[in-house]
């Protein structure tokens, strides 16, 4: 399973942010720095309005939604790759995940400590971004001096990870994030490898006070976070309050609606955060669905039939034989999988067919 990590310097919500996302109480969440120190793990589900209308068209009581798992990583500061406050640690834990959700904080609270002195959004981001590229710098210059004496002693491959290690390290000394970087696929492949910091995709969450919903108008660090993200990083962002959400976690779906119409928002926020951090891993849902369960099942885009099938159980992929597969809106216009089949959307599929987000399948097997 890919996994998002939850990054960000101290005390700006990361943790009550995981709270809420998990719906439980695993991370931490006091007002000092490094109340986390070991990452928790947990995981999220993906909302999905698809679910509802086949859990209705198939009769069925069960519905299992995507998840998506996550790590609460404890803040990162400022000297963080020479080891400042436990940073080689921290940065160890960021090198294990496939992306990050860096909360910012976007709300005044004078009751809760802010490392820097003041709420300045671009600085926080900025001081990550340093970090991380140092700590590239450093990894680079590592992989460097081992990978030259095997180019000099003849061996091919070492030379050709060299030349690339070098354009590496001559984009981070100009301050700059690799992923910025233009690379062919196979170079992308090394690059993965060694898992650097900053060829990872980043999602910016600009963690805003209760009040702030209502109007983000009325907060100057959303628009400033947002295009600084787009115009100078290339990356996506998004508003939410962990306040809020952790308050939410507490209520039924229904108490929920009540509670957010009375504060005169319609969103919270954790929604389009969670499926623009699916997103973001690259990940869809395919469905199956009966009289069982509806079920959501998380794949990687670009993922053929029998890889996708067997997420479900090795036996499906090892013993593929067909896809029978609709997508949701043709079976939705449809009425139903008879339907669909008198219009011809329901069709079979080989072993070469790529997996869409929102097919409906059924895999023909034989063990």
């Amino acid at each position: 399973m890919l996994r998002m990590g939850i990054v960000g310097l101290p005390n700006v919500g990361k943790s009550t942010l995981f709270n809420a996302l998990t719906r439980t109480h695993k991370a931490v969440a006091e007002n000092y720095p490094f109340c986390t120190i070991e990452p928790n793990v947990g995981i999220f589900e993906v909302p999905d309005d698809r679910l509802w209308p086949l859990k209705k068209m198939v009769k069925t009581d069960k519905v299992v939604p995507a998840v998506v798992e996550c790590v609460d990583i404890a803040g990162l500061v400022a000297g963080a790759s020479r080891g400042e406050g436990l940073g080689n640690q921290f940065l160890a834990h960021i090198r294990e995940v496939d992306a990050m959700l860096q909360v910012v904080r976007c709300f005044e609270d004078e009751n809760i400590i802010h490392t820097m002195g003041n709420i300045d959004p671009i600085r926080d981001i900025e001081i990550l971004q340093t970090e991380f590229i140092l700590a590239d710098l450093q990894s680079v210059e590592n992989q460097l001096e081992k990978l030259r004496k095997k180019a000099r002693s003849g061996e091919k491959e070492a030379a050709a990870q060299v030349v690339l290690l070098e354009k590496f390290y001559t984009q981070l000394n100009a301050g700059k994030t690799l992923h910025t970087l233009s690379l062919s696929s196979e170079e992308k492949i090394v690059a993965k490898n060694f898992h650097f910091l900053t060829t990872k995709p980043v999602l910016f969450a600009c963690n805003v006070a209760e009040e702030d919903l209502e109007d983000l108008s009325k907060n100057p660090y959303v628009s400033r976070v947002e295009h600084y993200a787009r115009e100078n990083l290339g990356m996506g962002s998004c508003v939410v309050s962990a306040r809020i959400e952790e308050e939410l976690t507490a209520l039924s779906p229904e108490e929920a609606k009540v509670y957010l119409t009375e504060m005169n928002i319609e969103d919270s926020g954790a929604t389009p955060l969670i499926q623009k951090s699916y997103e973001l891993l690259g990940l869809a849902s395919y469905f199956t669905a009966g009289e069982k369960e509806v079920h959501a099942w998380t794949f990687r885009r670009g993922m053929k039939a029998p890889a996708c099938a067997g997420l479900i159980h090795g036996d499906f992929e090892h013993g593929f034989i067909k896809a029978e597969v609709v997508g949701y809106e043709d079976l939705i216009n449809a009425g139903s999988l008879a339907r669909a089949r008198e219009l011809g959307t329901y069709r079979l599929e080989g072993k070469d067919y790529e997996v869409q987000d929102g097919d409906v399948v059924v895999f023909r097997f034989n063990v």
